[in-house]
């Protein structure tokens, strides 16, 4: 599409320095109304710095912001977004305790007289969400809803304040395939609407498909800007690492007779009803559904974290009991989060000490002189490849992909019998991803059984031996993945059937 001719934000040789460091080394950008410009990079390229400039949350060291061709000053959060500039982090941030309704006005309630006037809130909701096409009950907590519904009320109330640049952080990132496309029509939606889309995602199909323009950082410089038309995925791959990196399925030897994990009959409520699966030593196995199906389960369920309603567990041939956390973890099974923000990283806490923390050790000496720490994290930081600018920092401060390292070294540091892994490349950028998948086929080739709910139909591709299908909490069907095409595995996930 051809732009306007105006962009409504133009960015000119904006530097920005953390300490000594350089995040920022004078980038250059235009955005335009009623498109969708892609930001893309590594972990640790610029793009979390360069948008939380544009949206205030940091100043900009040098270069300068126009918007409408105005140049600011000190532009902070309010001052973003008396302009119109929205920032719609990757971790929502709702009021979840409150309705739709509340959240999509959140700040500007309605009132008659002194009192909330609640039908206005109501109707002024419903109707912020109807212009953007999304059908939602307004009363309904922001709790209940999905992580795409909860997404889109996001949308809605920011553009409901006036946003006219949105930046969309990692919008599908941890939803699968259905959801996703929910939330890439509703971009489209925003860009006919003559919004200005700012886009960031590690999903390099879905930039490629949803994008009109691409802006790639690297170590906090600019080095391609183009129409998406004139970059294939080979090209903004090179660009974003600045080399090829090659994606291949592993020559890993294969799977063993044994069978390593075996799930029978494990039934949860509603969402888990006699799912059964069994993994070989050596295979890797994915679990395929619709969005929300028994996979986005299986996690609290096969870690100890919840109790099934029925059901049998077995690693190697013994039984393990449900419900206890330490129960799974002596049977052998290490079950990794794909949330590792919420359930599997302790932010404040060093690299060296979240990298210790399942180790019997050092659980019962929580006390350590820092020197013993970095002893025994060394080898594991070698080991995971993870990579922190100096030092023993606190783990939030690493960048997403470094982050996932540390969260896979914490529960796989002595090689597991079976594990069980949620989303394990989420929100990582394309080196660490390969980085990731290494490590996995390395753990399959020491015979581990790998049991893989992945949001990722390339990954699954990528990793698996076999794919298990699961409807209405049930395990349906089985396929050996040299059998499946990539649209194969697409439609199977969606609840289709391969062709």
């Amino acid at each position: 599409m051809t732009p306007p001719s105006h962009p409504v934000l133009r960015v000119r040789g904006v530097t920005k320095h953390f300490g000594g460091a350089a995040a920022l080394k004078g980038v250059d950008l235009d955005l335009y109304p009623g498109e969708i410009h892609a930001l893309m990079g590594m972990n640790g390229a610029g793009k979390s710095t360069l948008v939380r400039v544009l949206s205030g949350v940091h100043q900009a060291d040098g270069g300068t912001i126009e918007v409408d061709g105005r140049e600011q000053h000190a532009l902070t959060v309010r001052r973003a977004r008396k302009l119109g500039i929205s920032f719609v982090p990757q971790r929502r941030e709702l009021a979840m305790g409150l309705t739709v309704a509340e959240n999509v006005l959140l700040g500007d309630l309605p009132t008659r007289g002194r009192a909330v006037h609640w039908k206005a809130v109501r109707d002024e909701a419903h109707d912020a969400l109807a212009a953007l096409g999304i059908t939602l009950d307004v009363e309904r907590t922001a709790g209940s809803l999905t992580v795409a519904e909860q997404t889109m009320v996001e949308v809605a109330r920011e553009v409901r304040r006036g946003g006219r640049v949105l930046i969309l952080d990692e919008p599908t990132a941890c939803l699968g395939a259905e959801a996703a496309q929910r939330i890439r029509a509703l971009v489209r939606t925003l860009r006919d609407e003559g919004v200005a889309v700012v886009y960031i995602s590690h999903y390099i199909d879905e930039v490629m498909a949803v994008a009109d323009r691409l802006t790639v950082l690297r170590d906090g410089s600019v080095v391609t800007g183009a129409p998406a038309a004139e970059l294939d995925e080979t090209a903004l791959v090179r660009a974003m690492v600045g080399r090829d990196v090659v994606s291949t399925r592993p020559g890993r030897p294969a799977p063993k007779d044994e069978v390593g994990l075996a799930v029978k009959g494990l039934s949860h409520g509603r969402a888990v009803r006699d799912f059964s699966v069994e993994v070989r030593r050596g295979e890797v196995v994915a679990v395929l559904g619709p969005a929300g199906d028994a996979q986005s389960r299986l996690f609290d369920l096969l870690s100890g974290r919840r109790r099934p309603d029925s059901g049998q567990l077995h690693v190697e041939g013994r039984a393990v009991p449900f419900g206890s956390v330490a129960a799974s973890l002596a049977g052998g099974l290490r079950c990794v989060t794909g949330d590792r923000h919420a359930l599997g990283l302790v932010p404040a806490l060093s690299v060296d000490e979240n990298l210790l923390l399942a180790d019997d050790r050092f659980a019962r000496r929580r006390l350590h002189r820092r020197t013993e720490l970095a002893r025994r994290a060394a080898p594991l930081r070698l080991a995971y490849g993870v990579r922190a600018a100096a030092g023993n920092p606190p783990v939030s401060a690493l960048s997403g992909g470094n982050q996932q390292k540390v969260l896979l070294g914490k529960w796989l540091e002595n090689v597991p019998a079976a594990c069980f892994l949620e989303d394990p490349t989420n929100g990582v950028d394309i080196a660490a991803m390969a980085d990731i998948h290494a490590l996995l086929d390395d753990l399959a080739s020491r015979g581990v059984a790998v049991l893989l709910a992945s949001s990722s139909a390339e990954e699954v591709m990528r990793l698996a031996d076999r794919v298990v299908v699961v409807r209405a909490g049930r395990t349906v069907a089985e396929h050996d993945i040299t059998a499946l095409t990539r649209d194969e595995l697409v439609a199977t996930a969606l609840g289709g059937q391969p062709q």
